[in-house]
């Protein structure tokens, strides 16, 4: 069987909600990071064998294949192929798994798995909420009693079930956006995020920073902030990660192609795990993902030694720091998706960057990734770094 290495992986700055990134179409925001890996790695996109990428909201500008568009978008030969998939927040982690799987297989030599999302042009739940119908049929609304619920409502359950109180949510959150500005104050996310030329105001500049940091964020500042799904709830704005536009793409090759190749093998694909959990708390499935993911590694928890878990709301973050017991200060060492964003289908391979570059910054041998996806579905990654010559 063949080894899955990754070879680079690349991400735009995350932008704001009517921010920086505004301006670009997701077709060409994704584009850009598949420009970047054939420029930073001197590949031939010719050799590329596919193209897999996640999109959750497949309606307007981000319909009709943005995998595929995004190919013919970066200047790539017609022969590339490409694909879009949906697995909700997961969907680029999915797209991660299905190419290294590939390779593995044997079906793929040169795969790119990739995500955008342009929450700005193309506004989170458009693609149901302008219909035709609903997405649960009367079978499964049913079966669940009509008790399908937002997600907002989902990590008001959680944080409920686990006894996660606001003042801990909120230290979860404050602690996302020191992390992230401090990482960004000593360029920490330097080498993976590629500029992106924009308009700030009239004036063309080079966006390299994360948007959406909050460096003058506290926890008495986000304990003034109201409840954003119940009135006496504690799952807030602050606490709860950000609407961004973003994009991200890791180079995957197998390791014999890479060496022929001249590429420089970062990290393999140690194991994977995808799990189902109740679609109406839905945001829990990290636990059993994290849990799946070790059984088939081999491996323990003490033996990862960084954790990226997806901060959808800091209660699946905090429900899955207590079931597993990990130290706080290995999980999100660089912030998480409170204070950089979450661009949906951009999101998993947005952690997988980070999580690839800090464990080479670290000499990290195991990182963990995992993330709740809406439905209640989840996926676990271990990579295993590959020591520099």
């Amino acid at each position: 069987m063949e080894t899955a290495v990754i070879v680079d992986a690349v991400r735009t700055p995350m932008g704001k909600r009517n921010g920086l990134l505004k301006d670009w179409h997701p077709v060409d925001l994704a584009a850009e990071t598949l420009v970047a890996l054939a420029e930073r790695n001197n590949l031939d996109p010719i050799l590329v064998d596919d193209v897999i990428m996640g999109c959750v909201s497949q309606v307007g500008e981000q319909t009709f294949n943005i995998g595929r568009n995004a190919v013919l978008g970066a200047g790539w030969p017609e022969s590339v192929p490409g694909m879009t998939l949906d697995r909700q927040c997961g969907s680029s982690q999915q797209a991660a798994h299905f190419a290294a799987q590939g390779v593995m297989a044997g079906v793929y030599d040169v795969v790119v798995a990739a995500g955008v999302e342009s929450m700005t042009r193309v506004p989170m739940g458009i693609s149901f909420s302008q219909g035709p119908g609903k997405p649960f049929g009367p079978k499964m609304s049913a079966r669940y009693d009509h008790q399908l619920v937002p997600q907002g409502i989902s990590a008001e359950m959680i944080a409920e079930h686990w006894s996660l109180g606001r003042e801990e949510l909120d230290q979860i959150a404050c602690d996302s956006q020191m992390r992230a500005h401090e990482a960004t104050v000593e360029g920490r996310f330097e080498s993976q995020i590629i500029p992106i030329e924009t308009s700030d105001e009239g004036r063309l500049i080079s966006m390299t920073l994360d948007e959406g940091i909050r460096p003058s964020t506290t926890v008495e500042i986000l304990a003034g902030l109201k409840p954003a799904f119940r009135e006496d709830g504690v799952v807030t704005a602050g606490n709860s990660s950000q609407i961004t536009d973003g994009a991200a793409a890791v180079l995957i090759l197998s390791e014999s192609k890479a060496r022929g190749l001249g590429l420089r093998p970062r990290a393999t694909f140690k194991a994977f795990s995808v799990v189902g959990t109740d679609p109406v708390t839905m945001l829990t499935g990290p636990i059993p993902a994290t849990e799946a993911v070790l059984a088939s590694a081999g491996l323990s928890l003490d033996d990862i030694g960084l954790f990226e878990v997806n901060e959808a709301f800091a209660s699946v973050v905090g429900a899955w720091l207590k079931e597993t017991g990990v130290d706080w200060g290995r999980v999100n060492v660089n912030g998480g998706a409170i204070a950089l964003g979450q661009p949906l289908g951009a999101s998993g391979a947005r952690l997988m960057t980070t999580l690839l570059h800090e464990m080479e910054r670290t000499g990290t041998r195991y990182g963990l990734q995992t993330m709740c996806e809406g439905g209640g579905t989840a996926n676990g990654t271990i990579l295993e770094l590959i020591p520099s010559p």
